[in-house]
């Protein structure tokens, strides 16, 4: 409430106008509304001018941590679990150099028939130095032994050839000869990982090859290959694998 001071100084003020304006006199009554003058804005006016652009809606903050999420609002999709692959047969096993060394074994009749029989397909095919003969041997699907740790892109038979450092094959098909023709070793017996592996530097570290056997190694490998080599511990050229029922498993390089 103003103070009866307060409302003597507005009164006066107010008189003090209507003297002295050359205007008529009229009574606050009779003055038109329109003919007001309209009234300055004060600091408190929140009134919005005809003209004005709208403010936008104020932006919400963020919801907080803490807060509990909307029920509403979608589940955020969580990201596809992606499984990592297992490795293939023909990895390099993780060989103890303190276990028993598997028996090396050059006698082919100890071979179970159906492993026997493969390995004799794949000999003599690889003598006729027509890399097409393996064919009939690789089978497809599931079936088909593993060539590559990637994926080897389309027909097998020309994976193989560009494998070759010559352009028919040949150079592949003397490779498998000649680790076929050298010992093997069982591994994984009675296990699902059962298999039957030409040669068999695969299954015994390096620094556990007798003087002999290193003469066996330098029939497939240089020495220079060798000493690469002796930095894995193993031994990381091809090697062929066969299962207990004759299917040709793998025949890979590297680690």
């Amino acid at each position: 409430m103003l103070s009866a001071r307060r409302l003597a100084l507005a009164a006066g003020a107010v008189l003090c106008v209507f003297a002295t304006t050359s205007l008529p006199a009229y009574a606050l009554s009779e003055i038109k509304r329109e003919e007001l003058p309209a009234p300055a804005p004060g600091p408190d006016d929140q009134s919005v001018p005809e003209n004005a652009v709208p403010m936008p809606d104020p932006i919400a903050p963020p919801p907080s941590s803490d807060e509990p999420a909307d029920p509403s609002a979608p589940d955020e999709e969580e990201p596809e679990q992606v499984e990592p692959e297992e490795p293939g047969a023909g990895t390099m096993p993780d060989l103890d150099p303190n276990a028993p060394l598997p028996e090396v074994v050059y006698d082919l009749s100890r071979l179970p028939e159906p492993v026997r029989r493969m390995h004799g397909l794949l000999v003599e095919a690889a003598k006729t130095g027509d890399i097409e003969k393996l064919r009939p041997l690789i089978g497809t699907g599931d079936s088909a032994p593993q060539l590559s740790f990637g994926d080897i892109g389309g027909d097998p038979i020309e994976f193989l050839r560009g494998l070759s450092g010559d352009t028919e094959g040949q150079e592949i098909l003397a490779i498998i000869e000649e680790i076929l023709d050298a010992g093997y070793v069982h591994l994984g017996e009675g296990t699902s990982d059962d298999l039957y592996v030409w040669p068999y530097f695969f299954g015994i570290p390096l620094d556990r090859l007798d003087a002999r056997q290193r003469v066996e190694l330098f029939k497939i490998v240089t020495a220079g290959d060798y000493e690469d080599m002796k930095t894995f511990g193993s031994y990381i050229f091809y090697r062929l694998g066969i299962t207990p029922e004759g299917r040709w498993a793998f025949f890979v390089a590297g680690d």
